[in-house]
């Protein structure tokens, strides 16, 4: 369940009820002709009920795009559900406010992207948000310094415009961490493609954590991969011939962790009982493996959310020098695939081969 501080999402609802994001949108908001069992239903508007979500009443909303139009410009929709989720939490914030969001997907098409502008400014324009996929820094096109404009999981160098990404280095540090406080000391760490934002950050993390329990870093047990479900399994399995193995493993996203789960169960080891295994991004398939996957969850929806809420409650102010970079806490979901915390004084757990 999540916690007091956090705001609760349609994600939190999903996973309360079990079932995808999607399922609780069209039951949320009554969506006609769509075949979902009453059973469903019901475990839906329980679970919204129970983590109090806020459900506007159809005949309470407003007429959408009443106060203008938010521009989201993104380079890629297709490759990753992230930027779905991250342009309906948008959604969910401009209809709160009585502001339409319109999507415009440029392939990183510089025509493309004066294009998609063009016809946006042709509308009652509130601003833009300029999205990537992929966390990264970015030459901002001209255009968006001529709008009130947000940077979404992108930044430029100079720090002329907002942006906000995910605090990768923080949720890197907590899946560690969580391994940590089971009571591991040999915690094998799969990355994805090095020259990545995210690969790095998440790396930096799991260092710290590491160092803020005094483990020295072992390179041993490092394996840099590709985010794809066979580099999780190859690297698994390499990691499981060491002479001195890790008892527990994080993989940098939750592709590589159904790589791991495969390659842990064809060598005959249980999860969590013989080694733990957290992923992150919290992808639907976490919850159908077998145990379920404890995970870190990307914050897409709230950074969206967030550009939106800056969007309108910024707008009017004078143009600064130089903005931060906002990070939102990517927060860890716990469940089934490592072990409760040991209790202090326990003994640590000891390598498995």
């Amino acid at each position: 369940m999540t916690s007091k501080r956090q705001r609760v999402t349609m994600m939190d609802v999903a996973r309360e009820a079990g079932c995808s994001q999607s399922t609780v949108s069209l039951v949320l908001n009554g969506v006609p002709d769509v075949r979902i069992s009453e059973e469903t239903q019901r475990r839906v508007w329980d679970a919204a009920r129970k983590l109090r979500y806020l459900i506007v009443p159809r005949s309470a909303r407003k007429s959408p795009g009443g106060n203008g139009v938010i521009g989201f410009v993104v380079d890629r929709l297709s490759t990753s559900p992230e930027a779905v989720v991250s342009a309906d939490g948008a959604r969910e914030a401009g209809w709160e406010n009585d502001v339409s969001v319109l999507v415009a997907h440029t392939l990183n098409d510089e025509e493309m992207e004066r294009r998609a502008f063009s016809l946006f400014n042709s509308m009652p324009l509130v601003g833009l948000i300029f999205a990537s996929i992929m966390t990264r820094e970015i030459k901002l096109p001209p255009f968006l310094e001529s709008v009130p404009s947000v940077l979404l999981n992108c930044y430029s160098p100079e720090r002329r415009l907002p942006s906000v990404v995910p605090g990768e280095v923080a949720g890197g540090h907590l899946a560690t961490a969580r391994l940590l406080a089971a009571g591991h000391r040999r915690i094998g760490f799969i990355n994805g493609e090095e020259w990545m934002d995210a690969s790095e950050d998440r790396f930096k993390g799991y260092r710290q954590a590491l160092s803020s329990a005094d483990i020295p870093y072992d390179p041993a047990l490092y394996r840099a991969g590709d985010w794809q479900l066979r580099s999780g399994y190859l690297h698994t399995k390499s990691l499981l011939e060491l002479n001195d193995p890790p008892t527990a493993i994080f993989c940098a996203n939750d592709r590589m962790a159904v790589g791991c789960y495969l390659a842990l169960t064809e060598m005959g080891k249980r999860i969590p009982d013989d080694i733990a295994v957290v992923g992150y991004d919290d992808e639907e398939v976490a919850r159908h493996l077998m145990p379920q996957l404890t995970t870190v969850v990307l914050p897409h929806r709230e950074m969206g959310r967030w550009a939106v809420e800056y969007l309108l409650n910024h707008r009017h102010e004078p143009k600064r020098r130089r903005y931060p970079v906002v990070k939102i806490e990517c927060p860890l979901v716990e469940r089934d695939s490592v072990q409760p915390a040991r209790e202090a004084g326990s003994e640590p757990q000891k390598a498995v081969g």
